[in-house]
This record gives structure tokens, C-alpha cells and sequence, in this order.
């Protein structure tokens, strides 16, 4: 029996951290941490009582699908207000598929 032989990866990988796919000029590509910009302990606790109040996918139940939600989005993009990003109302369950693709997408066409 023949034995493999492992080959290099002629792809150069990239620095993950230092990526970045956000529009310039958003409030994201500061040098802020996830905390910093608000994403703490505080913001964890109440993304995860929000789930447990809503957990299904709201665009899957539109569409007649049950789907867990995994993400709290913010409905309208807060960019670093804080009090828009605290309003509940302003807040919906996705699921990770809905926030990352069609949620992006539709963001990007604003």
C-alpha cells in the first residue's frame, strides 16, 4: 500500500484579526473590542433572556419554517447609540444563517 504524502497548501492564509468586511467608515472598524462597544456581560445576559423569550427564528417563521434562533439582531443598526441599542423593540431572534447572510446583505444595500 502506497503512503500519502501530505501536501503544503499553496493558499497564504490570512490574519483573521486584522480582516475587515465592514463598510469603511462604520462604527465597527474602530480599535474597540466587542466589549468596548458594548457587547459585554451586560449585553450577554439580556441577548440570552431575549432568546429564551423568543426563541424561533422570526424570517424562518415568516416563511413557515421552525428554526431555532441563535442571534439577537438589532432591526435597525444601532451604530454605536447606545440607546437604540438598548431598546428591546428594536430587537428580533434570528437564526445564525438569516444574520449572516440575507441580514448583511440587506444592511449593505443601505
Amino acid at each position: 500500500m502506497a503512503k500519502l504524502q501530505t501536501l503544503k497548501s499553496g493558499v497564504p492564509m490570512l490574519d483573521t484579526k486584522r480582516v475587515q468586511t465592514i463598510q469603511a467608515g462604520s462604527w465597527r472598524t474602530s480599535d474597540q473590542t466587542s466589549a468596548q462597544r458594548g457587547y459585554g456581560y451586560k449585553w450577554q445576559q439580556a441577548r440570552a433572556q431575549f432568546l429564551r423569550e423568543h426563541p424561533l427564528c422570526v424570517m424562518c417563521e415568516a416563511v413557515g419554517r421552525v428554526e431555532a434562533a441563535t442571534v439577537v439582531d438589532h432591526i435597525t443598526p444601532h451604530r454605536g447609540d447606545q440607546s437604540l441599542f438598548w431598546r428591546r423593540s428594536n430587537w428580533q431572534s434570528l437564526c445564525s444563517t438569516h444574520h449572516s447572510r440575507d441580514k448583511q446583505r440587506a444592511e449593505q444595500r443601505m
